[in-house]
């Protein structure tokens, strides 16, 4: 039995799939894993750093890595989750770049664009020679963005945006972001939300870097302002028309993140168990005390579970049959279990688990974010309530 895969979950994996995730978990140990520490601890990842991690992982075929066409690689879902699952177990601010670009940003161009949108942006984004972000979220309305204030009026044949996004990923490095906003026509009606291809050089178009987090600080955060920003026709994504399209993107997003925090966890549990066979105390490894016998059996079985799901959720998805349901029940499930790995994982190093040497702490604040991000777990509960009673309480 193999004490880091209690499971045998390899057993699941498909040979073309496995041989991704060893590019990518390589690609992690060898390029990424040894400077997070640091651009946590100084919070200081620069653009030029994120351009160059953009165009690496570009290379590699990860962004927009399951879709197919205009330079993307085609891949299977799970293959995608995987590597999800491979880039967080570095740090979950590299997985959320990938997210962003290739789950939110190509994801919105390439099921609700124009041609002449996907033949413009999904080359270079796949490529990494552009960086994309997605602005939903404002100040006011995270759970709730159907009351979002971002106006687009029609203005002849234009569209004037008006606005204000939060936490937007990248948002103060991108070349392009996808923004969503309310429409009003020319009679100032309002109409439903529509999304809008916006490069970011536009006039009226600015970002400012959110400092100040304590998570995922390796990882560039950023308000942004659309102050009269004028688009041309071609500019809105024909095929999304209300809210239901930007939300169909996050349900892409959250499907990696159900992965993804599984490699954070799995991370911590690797950690705790090879520290706690050579940390000694009372002339022996702590590893030998029922105690932490306890919790490192705790932590194998929650690791095991969370991937189990994934692999069967992508396996859902690779067979078209994945409901928005069954995305909300893996992140219900798999971020709070993957926080808990994390504490206990702290708790078995003890006063080391609280430094930038090893990745526990690192991990554990970044999944306080992603606990609330991609939709806060209370919203994923009413979702699943909903789903099993047929009775919508968050309205």
């Amino acid at each position: 039995m193999d004490a880091l895969d209690l499971l045998d979950l390899d057993s699941l994996i498909e040979e073309t799939d496995a041989a991704l995730r060893e590019v990518v978990r390589r690609f992690g140990a060898e390029r990424v894993a040894p400077r997070v520490p640091g651009w946590f601890e100084r919070a200081d990842l620069s653009p030029d750093q994120v351009r160059e991690l953009a165009v690496e992982l570009g290379s590699i075929g990860l962004l927009g890595m399951h879709l197919h066409g205009y330079g993307c690689a085609g891949t299977s879902a799970t293959a995608y989750g995987l590597a999800c699952l491979e880039l967080e177990a570095v740090d979950a601010g590299l997985r959320s770049l990938v997210s962003v670009q290739g789950s939110l940003v190509m994801f919105a161009i390439h099921r609700f664009g124009s041609e002449a949108q996907r033949q413009q942006w999904l080359p270079r984004l796949a490529a990494g020679t552009a960086i994309g972000c997605f602005g939903l979220t404002e100040a006011d309305f995270g759970s709730n963005p159907a009351g979002m204030r971002s106006t687009a009026r029609r203005d002849g044949t234009d569209w004037v945006l008006q606005g204000t996004k939060m936490w937007i990923t990248n948002g103060s490095l991108a070349d392009v972001a996808i923004i969503w906003a309310r429409s009003i026509d020319e009679d100032g009606q309002p109409g439903p939300i529509r999304g809008f291809v916006v490069p970011t050089d536009t006039p009226g178009f600015s970002a400012t870097t959110i400092h100040h987090k304590l998570s995922l600080r390796a990882s560039i955060t950023a308000e942004l302002v659309l102050e009269g920003v004028r688009l041309p026709a071609d500019a809105v994504l024909p095929e999304a028309v209300g809210l239901r399209a930007p939300l169909s993107c996050l349900d892409e997003a959250r499907f990696g993140i159900v992965f993804g925090v599984m490699g954070a966890a799995r991370s911590c549990y690797e950690v705790a168990r090879d520290y706690a066979l050579t940390r000694v105390q009372f002339d022996r490894p702590i590893a030998a005390f029922q105690l932490t016998q306890a919790k490192l059996a705790e932590m194998a079985v929650a690791v095991g579970q969370g991937t189990l799901l994934a692999l069967h959720l992508g396996r859902l998805k690779d067979a078209g049959s994945l409901l928005a349901e069954q995305v909300s029940a893996g992140k219900f499930a798999n971020v709070p279990a993957a926080l808990q790995v994390a504490r206990t994982a702290r708790s078995i190093l003890g006063g080391n688990g609280i430094t930038l040497e090893y990745p526990v702490i690192r991990h554990m604040l970044n999944l306080e974010t992603v606990l609330t991000y991609e939709g806060t777990h209370e919203m994923h509960t009413l979702v699943l309530g909903a789903a099993i009673t047929g009775i919508p309480a968050f309205r």
